[in-house]
């Protein structure tokens, strides 16, 4: 199967690669490994309250025995049949894992993935569109605060710098990366700058690059490009007082391998590499020095032969479990994460109680994990058990139009 860009996709029209791939993915058998019995400490639960204007009470109204209900924001595609109106909105009870939807935030073209400000005062979005651009919206009263082009096409992920000055996007479709700056409000400003990924050449089965995470190191001293089309993950030296790149190095996984998501563990020494083509994740060492990414040896999802495409790989905030995407097999792999971050172990899968999982995200507290299923148009929510980091499904998956983002605040 060729999994370069589809050139409907970049006429703008119809499901695109990325959109389209949902619906070649196969279902396959769930296997089990024995958990690892080492322990895991909590992280302290989220206390803050929902920001002003959201709702701060559930369905049936306020209850002095009830939790706070939080909010949820929901990415889709806003141009295909059954898609959404927009970014959606719903709260959640963070003990019980219930989703109730509270409307939509129309405006925003192709929502497709979602990332808020560390001060928490604003959420970004990019519009996943031929001319791609990224949205900011005020969270106090879901006002859009206005609107800017990334460069590029078919913009699929975005993440903001730890000082909340800068904005990182990546455009897949073209295959670069942009940046723009933030200001105090957390509006956007013109672009700063806008790097293409011209070398190594592209993968096989790949027509280009394809950019498809830009995020930041623990140690904020460096930025990382994840791009399928070339197999290489990028490291750039971010100027946070120009907001321009510099490129540092490159980290080349073995070709046709498709690198889609990074996640860092937290101690900041060690990477996790998940690679959509060959379904694999990789153990990446990562020196913060230099900034420089080596990849390991590639190991199994836990998936079998069917069919799959990792999509997302997250890891605890103590750096004891790792869970992948995993669509296709429909499932979450765990992971026990060891020798201080250089090993992942492979646990077990879990059925995700939907169709293709493309993205995942712990609630504040890690006691929730959800799960945002593109083809069953619906978001599956877990209970994490904080000792064996074991999944267990909350309940009925809520139904939202071709769902590909949850964030959960």
């Amino acid at each position: 199967m060729n999994t370069g860009a589809d050139p409907a996709r970049d006429a703008g029209g119809g499901w695109g690669r990325r959109r389209f791939i949902g619906a070649l993915a196969g279902i396959t058998a769930v296997t089990t490994i024995p958990a690892p019995a080492a322990p895991r400490t909590r992280p302290a639960a989220a206390t803050n309250p929902p920001a002003e204007g959201s709702p701060a009470t559930s369905a049936s109204g306020p209850t002095s025995s009830a939790p706070t209900v939080r909010r949820l924001f929901l990415g889709t595609y806003t141009s295909v049949e059954g898609g959404g109106k927009g970014i959606g909105l719903a709260t959640y009870d963070p003990a019980t894992g219930a989703v109730t939807a509270t409307g939509t935030l129309t405006g925003i073209g192709d929502p497709s993935y979602l990332a808020t400000h560390p001060k928490g005062h604003t959420l970004y979005a990019v519009d996943e569109r031929p001319q791609g651009a990224v949205t900011a919206v005020r969270l106090t009263d879901n006002k859009v605060l206005g609107t800017r082009s990334t460069g590029g096409a078919g913009p699929c992920h975005l993440s903001v710098h730890p000082s909340g000055r800068w904005l990182l996007s990546a455009n897949y479709t073209s295959g670069s990366v942009a940046v723009h700056p933030v200001d105090a409000s957390g509006a956007l400003g013109e672009r700063t700058d806008l790097v293409t990924h011209s070398s190594p050449a592209p993968g096989p089965g790949q027509d280009g690059p394809h950019a498809h995470q830009f995020v930041t190191s623990p140690d904020g001293g460096h930025v990382l490009a994840v791009d399928l089309g070339t197999d290489t993950v990028y490291t750039y030296r971010l100027d946070q007082s120009k907001g321009t790149l510099t490129a540092v190095s490159q980290a080349h996984t073995r070709p046709g391998a498709g690198p889609r998501h990074l996640t860092f563990h937290p101690d900041g020494r060690f990477a996790y590499l998940a690679n959509e083509v060959d379904n694999t994740v990789v153990v990446c060492a990562y020196d913060p020095a230099s900034g420089r990414l080596t990849p390991g040896d590639p190991q199994s999802t836990g998936t079998g032969a069917g069919t799959n495409y990792p999509a997302q790989i997250l890891v605890t905030s103590n750096g004891s479990y790792a869970y992948l995407a995993n669509r296709g097999h429909n499932s979450l792999t765990r992971y026990g994460v060891e020798a201080a971050g250089a090993r992942l172990r492979l646990l077990d899968t879990v059925p995700v109680g939907g169709d293709f999982p493309r993205h995942l995200a712990f609630s504040p507290d890690e006691r929730l994990l959800f799960t945002a299923n593109q083809r069953s148009s619906t978001v599956s929510v877990f209970h994490v058990e904080g000792a064996s980091g074991e999944l267990r499904l909350a309940g009925k998956p809520f139904a939202s139009p071709v769902a590909v983002c949850a964030l959960p605040l």
